[in-house]
């Protein structure tokens, strides 16, 4: 499924600097991609199968102390509309109070992704500095305190 979510952002304008290699080794070690960096993953099923995925990971103190990134928000096309993403987001954020963190930050592309944009801001993120130096084009970064 993350290897869907690669697939998609390499096709979107803008994408061209997209690593898909290192996407691929990240795939490839789940969940210990994220374990390793103080996070995890979720996987959400519908109708028997696979159908959505998320991931988080802890920001460097130096970048934001005790906050998360979450990252990787997938919905395969055939479930959409089911409130996956959502309820995929509100699992990460209940993690991360859980947690005692203090924000939760994600970077995203809205001209692409313009649905998970528009649902993030539905939930409370709001805009940010850009926080990383992600190389995708037309990126926006959102932050919600917690």
């Amino acid at each position: 499924m993350l290897l869907e979510y690669g697939r998609f952002v390499v096709a979107q304008p803008g994408a061209a600097r997209f690593c898909f290699g290192s996407l691929e080794q990240e795939a490839a070690r789940l969940p210990h991609s994220y374990l390793e960096q103080a996070g995890g993953c979720l996987l959400a099923h519908a109708r028997g199968e696979a159908a959505g995925f998320v991931a988080w990971r802890a920001l460097p103190a130096n970048v934001a102390p005790s906050a998360w990134e979450l990252k990787r928000l997938w919905v395969r096309p055939a479930a959409r509309g089911l409130a996956l993403g959502r309820t995929l987001t509100e699992a990460v954020l209940r993690r991360a109070r859980a947690a005692e963190q203090t924000a939760v930050y994600l970077d995203t592309a809205p001209a692409a992704m313009g649905a998970a944009y528009k649902l993030y801001l539905a939930m409370g993120f709001e805009a940010c500095a850009a926080y990383n130096n992600n190389p995708v084009e037309g990126l926006a970064w959102l932050m919600k305190l917690l």
